[in-house]
């Protein structure tokens, strides 16, 4: 088991900017559920038989109630899919929990901008939302990979930040993440 890796996983290059900018190696799959499941899988299927042991991902997620912190990273303890009509289960990554902040997080292929659809998902149990994380829970699932998701919240998931103010907010996040990885999980540095 020693001889397994870990990789380091970012649904958007704006979020990975602090490691890329520090030559820490990485992958960026795109952003959505689909983009999200063939890109890891790709990665993982394209490694040397069981050379990678551990997924972490890092990214932004948005806050789906007002006593998020958007200077505080989580780490995610379940993740529910919130788009899909038919019943789907929830998912609880396998890593360790080594993040003093957790919260369920709900995934989606929508970017939640009001408050009709942010009061849905929090009914649902959800303190974050994001676009991926329920496809990188499944594909980890099916391969039998362990798996880490830290989302630290980038806006409130409302009408008050656009698609276009996501982009600068995610690069200030990144720098907010590569702190939390020295601290809690410098190994990914090494």
């Amino acid at each position: 088991m020693s001889s397994q890796q870990t990789l380091l996983e970012f649904a958007h290059s704006d979020e990975a900017e602090k490691f890329a900018a520090a030559s820490v190696p990485h992958l960026v799959t795109g952003v959505g559920k689909i983009n999200a499941a063939l890109g890891l899988t790709e990665a993982l299927l394209a490694a040397p038989a069981e050379r990678i042991g551990r997924v972490v991902v890092l990214g932004t997620a948005g806050a789906l109630n007002d006593d998020a912190r958007l200077d505080t990273v989580y780490q995610i303890e379940a993740v529910v899919q919130h788009d899909f009509s038919l019943p789907s289960p929830k998912l609880v990554p396998s890593g360790a929990i080594v993040a003093p902040h957790t919260a369920l997080l709900a995934t989606g292929d929508v970017f939640v901008q009001n408050d009709a659809q942010r009061q849905s998902l929090a009914d649902l149990g959800a303190s974050l939302v994001d676009m991926e994380s329920y496809a990188y829970a499944a594909v980890c699932d099916r391969l039998g990979v362990l798996l880490q998701i830290f989302k630290v919240p980038s806006d409130f998931a409302d009408s008050s930040t656009t698609q276009e103010e996501w982009d600068d907010i995610a690069v200030s996040k990144s720098e907010q993440l590569f702190a939390f990885v020295e601290k809690h999980l410098p190994e990914l540095l090494a």
